[in-house]
């Protein structure tokens, strides 16, 4: 027998069987559907200005997904990834980290990065085809849109294990969508960043439905938040249309990595509301009733509600918010389609140190024929 069977007490005779583990996973919610408090708000929500602003952002990043859609519809951007429905989660997430974290987004964390810094027309550059809108001008911490399913978890727990081995007090916060959480790289990650206990926080969004998988046919498990028992740490549901509850045990789920005590996954539940990208015709596999049911329980207009019953909001000030939004989308969209296109040369930058000669070679003919490759200034 080896020592750890020996400590374990395996066939010590003792019983035929008993308990060793017992585990539970919580559901945390403080605001229901219609805007009412549960239970008494975190302190934070004392200071109603603070909800005003993620009220606010939450409407912005809404203008700024309706605009880009339109955009795509009409040729002037790629393929778009909006955030309808679910944007408690962005805004939850860029008011809990510091600056001094990392954000390790999937590529619909549009209000997150807007609210650590990230300028809107370099978004729009990255969907319009332009690499440049992924070199973030102001936060040059946070990684760029991932696009692959998945691969962020490991990246994340290679950033948390830099973080651990320089014993910096930051924490790295990866976001994957419940699809992700069935790919192997989310499970090797949550094991390592379990084993090694990092400074890592996992935030899966689940909004019911991978592209056109429903959550009820991509794991068996009966919440996702349980994933991270296996791996040795906790998880917890939260509702993720609740941004003040989810903003609450985000953050305090970082400090708690940021104190050395490991790991923490949230599954956030929420709903997408719009297609899964402009690619894309949910219609086709998503009841319209289902889509209304939820659409009565999305984070923007229940956080409006509670502030009105509050007398914190009135109409006067959601059609300030309304224009001001628009006017600020509106200089933003200008200033991208306003943005020269990079040289088709630029395919070429980033990829290597020193050039090898055959595409060093392609590079000089490129530049010979003075070639511009399709990008932002083109659109479409």
């Amino acid at each position: 027998m080896s020592d750890r069977g020996q400590r374990e007490g395996v066939g010590d005779g003792a019983s035929a069987s008993r308990e060793v583990a017992r585990f539970e996973v919580r559901l945390w919610r403080c605001l229901d559907v219609d805007g009412n408090a549960l239970a008494p708000l975190p302190a934070f929500a004392g200071d109603l200005d603070h909800l005003r602003r993620l009220y606010r952002a939450m409407v912005r990043v809404r203008t700024l997904d309706a605009r880009a859609v339109a955009l795509q519809r009409t040729g002037q951007l790629g393929t778009y990834a909006s955030s309808l429905g679910q944007e408690a989660v962005g805004a939850a997430l860029g008011d809990a980290l510091s600056a001094a974290d990392v954000l390790l987004p999937t590529y619909r964390e549009t209000l997150a990065l807007l609210l650590r810094g990230v300028a809107m027309r370099e978004i729009l550059l990255y969907w319009g085809g332009d690499e440049r809108g992924m070199d973030f001008a102001a936060d040059r911490g946070d990684f760029p849109h991932c696009i692959p399913i998945g691969t962020q978890v490991t990246h994340a727990v290679g950033v948390a294990a830099a973080f651990h081995y320089r014993r910096e007090p930051r924490v790295a916060v990866c976001v994957v969508g419940d699809g992700g959480t069935s790919r192997g790289d989310f499970y090797e990650g949550i094991n390592l960043a379990g084993a090694w206990s990092l400074p890592v926080v996992f935030l899966v969004v689940n909004n019911q439905w991978a592209i056109s998988v429903p959550r009820a046919r991509q794991s068996g498990a009966e919440t996702l938040a349980q994933k991270a028992l296996a791996a040795g740490f906790g998880g917890e549901q939260v509702d993720g249309n609740d941004v003040v509850m989810l903003r609450e045990r985000l953050s305090l789920a970082v400090e708690r990595a940021r104190r050395g005590e490991g790991p923490h996954l949230i599954e956030a539940l929420t709903y997408r509301l719009a297609d899964h990208t402009t690619a894309d015709d949910a219609s086709r596999y998503r009841p319209g009733d289902e889509v209304e049911h939820h659409r009565q329980r999305e984070p923007v207009l229940r956080l409006r509600r509670y502030l009105t019953r509050l007398g914190a909001w009135d109409e006067a000030q959601e059609a300030e918010c309304l224009a001001h939004c628009a006017r600020e989308v509106e200089a933003e969209v200008a200033a991208y389609l306003a943005t020269p296109p990079a040289p088709a040369t630029a395919m070429f930058d980033h990829l290597y140190e020193a050039l090898p000669a055959a595409l060093a070679g392609q590079r000089r003919e490129l530049a010979e024929k003075g070639a511009s490759a399709p990008g932002a200034g083109d659109h479409g």
